[in-house]
């Protein structure tokens, strides 16, 4: 076989070079040459157009889709859901988190449930057999029979053994060690991760076999390689959560077969990973009542769930105050308390503000506006809110409280866990909402006490 020749190429500017150089002397950028393989012989591009064979196309209703029965079931029904009803045969799904967070252990749960019913292959890149196996032994999986493992990091072989049709599952731990023996650059490289990935994902469509890859993250939290992994896949799905303790969050970015407004919460024990049935009452079960603290009813995808967000505001002993959230962005918090300063009479120019979502939770969630806004006013003003209260709003720029989605989701998921007071938006008539406000003032004189 002759050579496979590589270039460098500029993700800036498109220019060209036959070897890497720390900057492009095209456009000046620093760092941006990234490898490709350059199709043998100069003329293939001209004998592109002779050399093609004549497509034969058919009509849709001559295509046989795959019926909702022929997915495979994860054995988590929030999990089946986020996927649109299961595991699709021939899609491929990529699932990325950080490390340490629970991905593999999801996985191999995942392999032990659908190996019930179907054969099963679980690939790894980074572990032993004997690594994997403990991990199997701990959370009981690895019995089926149908269920068989292999470690490996070529792509080549891997992609020749989805081809053959012996498994209808096959999961790869990690894409970033595959390397295919034609191209020379380092697993983990732009180059080997995306003709790595159009192997398996080729195989997998020929064959049928469902496959999931799992992905590195980098530091900022995206996931590691090149953006067209993501193009690449059928699904991607992203672990979210404290890799220590607290809940985990499953949602969906990217969803050919289903909606991506759904997600999964599980919670890690001595089995492995659970799904959690009622997280509202798992994260309210140890909360104080006390200045600060505020219940918010939010959504995670289409679930409705209470959570807790706890304020602590003290007198700085610096010239600059610190603000600090954990679970909730930081340039939002900044926003809603320069708000609070100009709206109302609260002077926090001289205080250290925290705010705690608790259960390690991240909230995106624009309705947390009035709740985080309340729990900073109480505990600057040492007034509790009532027990029996939960709150949501989005909060303007003039302080107005402006109407969220899914409200009667909202104070039906409040009243089931004994919440009798909603302080909500006054915007919409009809929606469920015991008590309406409509400025950011009105909200903190009449119900902090």
């Amino acid at each position: 076989m002759p050579k496979v020749k590589t270039r460098y190429v500029c993700n800036n500017c498109a220019a060209s070079y036959p070897k890497w150089t720390g900057r492009c002397e095209n456009c000046g950028e620093w760092n941006t040459l990234v490898e490709e393989v350059v199709a043998s012989g100069g003329s293939a591009v001209a004998k592109a157009g002779s050399s093609g064979a004549v497509l034969r196309p058919m009509t849709f209703d001559a295509i046989e889709s795959a019926e909702l029965e022929s997915r495979y079931s994860t054995g988590f029904n929030d999990l089946d859901t986020v996927l649109g009803g299961g595991i699709l045969p021939g899609g491929v799904t990529l699932v990325a988190g950080q490390p340490g967070i629970g991905k593999s252990t999801l996985l191999l749960q995942v392999a032990s449930q659908v190996a019930q019913s179907q054969p099963a292959l679980y690939v790894s890149g980074e572990e032993s057999a004997h690594q994997v196996k403990l991990r199997a032994m701990r959370l009981g999986a690895g019995a089926e029979s149908s269920l068989e493992f292999v470690a490996s990091t070529s792509a080549d072989d891997i992609g020749a053994t989805i081809r053959k049709g012996a498994h209808k599952l096959v999961i790869i731990d990690s894409v970033q060690t595959l390397s295919l023996e034609a191209i020379t650059s380092a697993p983990g490289s732009v180059s080997q991760i995306t003709n790595a990935s159009n192997v398996v994902i080729r195989a997998a469509k020929q064959a049928g076999a469902a496959v999931l890859l799992v992905g590195h993250v980098t530091k900022e939290g995206s996931i590691a390689g090149p953006k067209v992994l993501e193009h690449l896949v059928d699904v991607v799905l992203q672990f979210e959560g404290d890799r220590y303790g607290g809940f985990k969050v499953v949602r969906a970015i990217k969803n050919r077969y289903g909606s991506t407004a759904e997600a999964a919460i599980f919670e890690m024990n001595e089995s492995g990973l659970a799904s959690v049935e009622n997280p509202s009452a798992a994260l309210l079960a140890e909360r104080q009542n006390a200045d600060g603290s505020v219940i918010f009813a939010t959504l995670e995808g289409t679930r409705p769930i209470l959570v807790e967000i706890q304020a602590l505001v003290h007198s700085t002993s610096f010239g600059y105050p610190k603000r600090t959230a954990s679970g909730y962005d930081l340039t939002r918090l900044n926003l809603l308390i320069a708000v609070l300063e100009r709206r109302t009479k609260l002077k926090l120019s001289d205080k250290d503000i925290y705010i705690n979502v608790v259960g390690g939770i991240k909230i995106t969630d624009p309705a947390a506006d009035l709740a985080i806004c309340m729990a900073i006013a109480s505990a600057a003003a040492e007034r509790r809110l009532d027990d029996s209260a939960v709150v949501f709003g989005e909060i303007g720029l003039g302080g107005e409280v402006r109407s969220v989605a899914q409200i009667d989701r909202r104070v039906a998921e409040a009243t089931k866990l004994g919440f009798t007071q909603s302080i909500g938006p006054a915007g919409r008539k009809k929606a469920g909402v015991s008590t309406p406000v409509r400025t950011l003032r009105q909200a903190l004189v009449d119900y902090l006490k």
